[in-house]
C-alpha cells in the first residue's frame, strides 16, 4: 500500500477513527459509514460517515458520493439554493488526533457528514442536515385577530430568519452559545448593537454564560437562572412565541435569548406594566387599544382581589352590603354547612383542577369537559346545599377575568395572588386585605429586571413614557425616534 509506512504512525490512515466514533456513541442503528476504494485497488480513498436519522440522505447519495465518483465533486459549494451555515470544513491529518475524533463526534450528532479523505490527508465536515421540522404556523397560545399571524418554530435557525425578515438591520446580533453539560443546546443571545445599552447585554452575556446545568430542553430552564428574584411570584423576564412582539421588544433596545428546540423566547428587560399590552394594541386604533387595555387592568384587580373582597365582606363587614343584597346573600347560605373561606376553596381549587385537566387531555375533549364539568358541578354543588350561587358567580368570574392578560406567566402570578388574598380575607377581613396590599405593592417598587425598575414608568416617573402605559396616544403622538427612558438611563451608564 502506498500508506504503509504512515499506517503505524497516525490512526487515521489505519482506520481507527471510524472504530473511535462508533465506540463513542455506542454503535447506533442510524450510524452508517460508506467506502470508495481507488479503482482498480484496494486502498481506500474516502470515506463518509453520517447518522441517518440526521442528514439528508439523498444529498449523501447525489451530491456527494455520485459526484466523487464522478470527479464533479465541487468543495464548499451547497447542494442547495441557499447557503448553509458552516457548510463545509476541512482539517488535516496532521492536526492531533484526539482533537479530530471530538470534533468528528460534534458534528455527526449535529447532523453533519464526516469525509474521510485518504488521496488528500484531510477530514472535511459537511453540512447535510435534514430539517425535521414543523411549519411556521400561528401560536396556539398567542392567538391574533389583527397582525402577523406567523410563529417562532423549534428551529433556531428558522427563528433567527423570522426576526431577520421583520429588522432588516446590519446592527442585528445573534452571539451563539452551547449551555447544558449533556444536552449542549444552542442558545441566542440576540439584541440591536446600536440600540441595546452595553451592561444589558453584557449582563445578560454574563448570566447566561454562568449556567451550569446538564440539560436545556426549553427556555424556561433558563429563565430562572436569569431571573433577578426567584422567590417573586411576578416574573422579570417575558415568554414569547411570536416574532413581531421579540422584534419590537429588540426596536426598543431589549435583548432576548432564543433556545434551540423551543419555539419560546425569552425577553428582558421587562416592567409590570408591559404584561397588560399586547402587539395588537399596535395593529388596533388608539381608542380601542386603550379601551382593552383598561379591561385588562381591572381584570387583574378583579381575578386577584374579588374572592378575597367578597369573603372578608361576608365574613367580617357585613354592614358594607346594601340590605337588600345581604337579605339575598343570607337566604342563599341558608342550609350551606360550610364557611364562606370554605366554600370558596373548594369551588376555587375545583375550578382549577378542571382547568388544568381540560388543558391536558386530548383537545377534542377537554374544551367540552371544561365546559361540561363547569357547569355540572357547580349546579350539582347549589342544588346539594354546599355552596351558594353567589360563590359560583364569584368564581366564574374570576376565573374568566384571569384568562384578559395576555402573557401565560403573569396570569399564573394572579393565580397565586388570589389564593393568598383569599387566605389572608378569610382570617384578617378587610385589614389583612389592605395589610396585603399595600405589602404587595412594596414588593413591586422593590423589584428591578435587569436594572430596570419593574414599575417604571410610573415610579421612578417619566412622564414623556405615559403616552404608552395605561393609555396607547395616537401613533403620530407616539415617541417618533429614541429608546424608553429606562433603556436611556442604562445606556448613559455605560
Amino acid at each position: 500500500m502506498v500508506h504503509s509506512r504512515k499506517d503505524k504512525q497516525h490512526p487515521l490512515i489505519s482506520g481507527d477513527l471510524v472504530r473511535d466514533i462508533m465506540s463513542a456513541l455506542g454503535s447506533p442503528p442510524d450510524l452508517f459509514c460508506r467506502t470508495l476504494y481507488v479503482p482498480d485497488t484496494e486502498q481506500l480513498a474516502l470515506q463518509c460517515v453520517y447518522l441517518e436519522s440526521m442528514i439528508d440522505k439523498k444529498t449523501i447519495d447525489d451530491y456527494i458520493l455520485k459526484s466523487y465518483m464522478e470527479s464533479t465533486f465541487a468543495e464548499g459549494k451547497s447542494p442547495h439554493s441557499e447557503e448553509w451555515d458552516n457548510f463545509w470544513r476541512e482539517r488535516s491529518f496532521a492536526e492531533p488526533y484526539h482533537s479530530l475524533k471530538e470534533q468528528a463526534i460534534q458534528a455527526l450528532i449535529e447532523g453533519q457528514c464526516i469525509l474521510i479523505d485518504y488521496k488528500k490527508e484531510r477530514i472535511c465536515f459537511v453540512n447535510v442536515t435534514f430539517p425535521k421540522d414543523r411549519p411556521i404556523d400561528e401560536p396556539k397560545s398567542e392567538s391574533t385577530i389583527r397582525g402577523p399571524h406567523e410563529g417562532f418554530t423549534e428551529n433556531i435557525l428558522v427563528n433567527s430568519g423570522l426576526l431577520r425578515k421583520r429588522i432588516r438591520n446590519p446592527n442585528l446580533r445573534f452571539e451563539p452559545m452551547v449551555i447544558g453539560n449533556q444536552s449542549k443546546t444552542t442558545v441566542y443571545l440576540t439584541y440591536l448593537q446600536n440600540l441595546a445599552p452595553d451592561v444589558l447585554v453584557r449582563e445578560m452575556r454574563s448570566r447566561l454564560s454562568a449556567i451550569q446545568t446538564d440539560s436545556v430542553l426549553d427556555s424556561a430552564y433558563l429563565e430562572e437562572f436569569l431571573q433577578d428574584r426567584i422567590w417573586s411570584p411576578f416574573p422579570t423576564l417575558t415568554n414569547t412565541e411570536r416574532p413581531d412582539m421579540v422584534a419590537a421588544h429588540l426596536l426598543d433596545g431589549k435583548v432576548a435569548v432564543m433556545v434551540d428546540g423551543t419555539p419560546g423566547v425569552l425577553i428582558a428587560p421587562i416592567t409590570f406594566f408591559e404584561f397588560f399590552t399586547s402587539p395588537e394594541d399596535y395593529y388596533q386604533r388608539a381608542d380601542i387599544a386603550t379601551f382593552i387595555r383598561w379591561l385588562r387592568l381591572i381584570s387583574f384587580f378583579t381575578a386577584v382581589f374579588v374572592p378575597s373582597l367578597y369573603v372578608a365582606a361576608t365574613t367580617f363587614h357585613q354592614e358594607l352590603i346594601p340590605t337588600q343584597l345581604l337579605i339575598s346573600l343570607s337566604a342563599q347560605r341558608e342550609g350551606v354547612p360550610l364557611p364562606v373561606l370554605v366554600e370558596v376553596l373548594i369551588m376555587e381549587i375545583m375550578f382549577e383542577i378542571i382547568r388544568e385537566a381540560g388543558l391536558r387531555m386530548p383537545r377534542a375533549v377537554g374544551q367540552a369537559l371544561s365546559i361540561v364539568g363547569a357547569i355540572v358541578l357547580g349546579q350539582a354543588a347549589v342544588e346539594a346545599g354546599l355552596i351558594s350561587a353567589s360563590i359560583v358567580i364569584v368564581v366564574a368570574v374570576t376565573g374568566i377575568t384571569n384568562f384578559v392578560v395576555p402573557v401565560y406567566s403573569f396570569g399564573m402570578s394572579q393565580r397565586l395572588l388570589r389564593f393568598s388574598f383569599l387566605i389572608i380575607g378569610g382570617f384578617l377581613g378587610l385589614f389583612g386585605i389592605l395589610c396585603g396590599a399595600l405589602l404587595l405593592l412594596a414588593h413591586l417598587v422593590s423589584l428591578k429586571s435587569f436594572g430596570v425598575p419593574y414599575m417604571a414608568p410610573v415610579t421612578p416617573a417619566q412622564g414623556s413614557d405615559w403616552k404608552d402605559v395605561l393609555v396607547r396616544v395616537p401613533r403620530p403622538y407616539l415617541r417618533p425616534r429614541g429608546l424608553p427612558s429606562v433603556i436611556e438611563r442604562l445606556k448613559r451608564k455605560h
